[in-house]
């Protein structure tokens, strides 16, 4: 049990008696339409699960009209933009289009051309030089195990020594598998032996080693920057035993960056007493390689209903609801964003809520771990540990166990916890591996990741529990009336009416 200086007391026992945990009707649509949710059981009762799911079919379909993505910088991310501004303009809201540049980086090519033919699923390294060859494959140092793998798993340090490529035939395309030293080390090796071109395939010596694998080759382990030439991109564990054949061929072609204009969608309901802000943000972008619709498709829908729904209320302060571009390239749009304010503007900042990825298919509820209490290096900025507990209490009075996750600026909150804003959030996991342990706790599938699609084309309309979905809506839900009328625990701001602060302990996490 931890002690607690100061958190909400909710009147969770209210909340409760509205909450259909696992419903998907709708509340009456006059109602919630025409009425002021400004308690959380009417707000609660309106944010439904059908509501949520309205808006990831709609992002499903844009993704399903633009070539399977909704990655920044492409059709299908600008038509998610649309469609957030005029649902919110729909709604009475006045929205600003945020804009920021960023580097936008093409998809690679890797095709293999003999023995066989197949184009191969890869991505372009992080320093990665640009350009294309079409030459023979030549494998360094390759340590494959038994092609029934996992009986015998592959260890490697291959590329890690430049006597790795002795005999290495200049012009050829350097085939490196992943293990021991940094990609840079390998990719500069190669390079230096005369490559043409560098596939650095996944290491196949565990379950979660054997997907495609794109890192970054930018710096050594030195610091200095690799300043590779050649295209260096990568492939999974089983395309690269393919490509080791005898007589492999192959076309590997990397494009240069471009530079282009992405946006944030930000949109504001104003607070009766001004001066303070209370933000609550998710990443609106997918990767490439899918239409991720539930990372962080489930998130953007749980925020823009909650919008929706809260449209007529008048909050003591300011709530500030964001949909970040870029988010998964490197968090540029946040970024960008925070960077952008004066220190007056972050100084009206209380605190900011980040919701990515909320509704994993075999989920944990894990909570950012804001007082540090869960071992994280850094502590977070001071008012973390209140949201923290907030979220805790709001589990623990809803009957669910949950888990601190650590902060390590993974997300979009990593622009506000370096300007000093309090943040926290919750998680329900993304390429972890599920323990027995918390199958006790929560049910679903062990030695399975906790979202099975996770940045993979699978991630659909389909991919998705709707048991967290129902719950951690109204988690999100709650978190922004509650911040929105009242911040006493975060600044020392009273609220009024059933926002009250209290002294107490949450429940323990475990």
């Amino acid at each position: 049990m931890k002690n607690r200086s100061v958190y909400l007391a909710l009147s969770l026992a209210t909340i409760l008696t509205s909450m259909a945990l696992v419903s998907t009707a709708r509340a009456g649509e006059e109602s919630c339409t025409d009425r002021v949710n400004n308690t959380f059981d009417k707000l609660l009762e309106c944010v439904t699960v059908d509501g949520v799911r309205a808006h990831q079919l709609a992002l499903q379909a844009i993704a399903d009209a633009n070539g399977g993505t909704r990655e920044t910088g492409t059709p299908g991310y600008d038509a998610s933009v649309d469609y957030v501004a005029e649902t919110l303009e729909a709604a009475g809201y006045d929205v600003e289009i945020n804009p920021f540049e960023f580097e936008y980086v093409p998809p690679a090519t890797l095709t293999q051309l003999t023995p066989i033919n197949a184009d191969y699923e890869t991505g372009t390294f992080t320093g990665s030089g640009v350009g294309a060859a079409n030459a023979a494959v030549t494998g360094v140092d390759l340590a494959l195990g038994n092609a029934d793998w996992p009986d015998d798993p592959a260890t490697s340090s291959s590329g890690c020594d430049a006597s790795d490529f002795a005999g290495f035939p200049a012009g050829n395309i350097a085939l490196i598998q992943r293990g021991t030293c940094f990609f840079s080390t390998k990719a500069v090796n190669a390079e230096a032996a005369g490559a043409a071109a560098v596939i650095i395939f996944n290491q196949g010596n565990t379950p979660e080693r054997t997907d495609l694998i794109v890192g970054t080759a930018a710096q050594l382990p030195n610091g200095t920057p690799s300043n590779l030439t050649v295209p260096v991109v990568g492939a999974s564990y089983f395309d690269g035993i393919a490509l080791s054949q005898l007589g492999s061929t192959a076309f590997v072609n990397v494009d240069p960056n471009e530079t282009r204009t992405g946006s944030n969608v930000i949109a504001e309901l104003p607070g009766r007493e001004g001066g303070s802000v209370v933000m609550a943000g998710a990443h609106l972008d997918s990767v490439p390689a899918g239409p991720g619709i539930q990372d962080n498709g489930a998130a953007n829908a749980a925020i823009l209903e909650t919008a929706i729904q809260m449209a007529k209320v008048n909050p003591r302060n300011t709530v500030r609801f964001a949909w970040w571009g870029a988010g998964e390239l490197g968090r540029t749009g946040s970024s960008s964003y925070v960077d952008g304010l004066s220190e007056e503007e972050v100084a009206r900042i209380s605190l900011y809520l980040d919701f990515d990825i909320i509704a994993s298919p075999n989920y944990v509820f894990f909570i950012l771990d804001g007082d540090n209490s869960d071992g994280l290096s850094v502590p977070a900025p001071a008012g973390s540990d209140q949201i923290e507990y907030l979220f805790e209490h709001y589990y623990t009075q809803a009957g669910f166990p949950f888990k601190g996750s650590p902060i390590l600026g993974a997300s979009d909150y990593d622009a506000f916890f370096v300007r000093g804003i309090p943040i926290g959030g919750i998680f329900t996991g993304s390429n972890g591996i599920k323990t027995d342990e918390e199958v006790a706790l929560w049910g679903g599938t062990a030695g399975e990741q906790y979202d099975p699609c996770w940045h993979l084309a699978c991630d659909t309309f389909d991919n998705i529990s709707l048991e967290a979905l129902d719950i951690n809506s109204d988690a999100v839900a709650f978190s922004i009336l509650q911040y929105g009328m009242n911040t006493q625990a975060i600044n020392g701001e009273r609220g009024k009416g059933n926002f009250k602060p209290a002294p107490g302990n949450s429940g323990d996490s475990m």
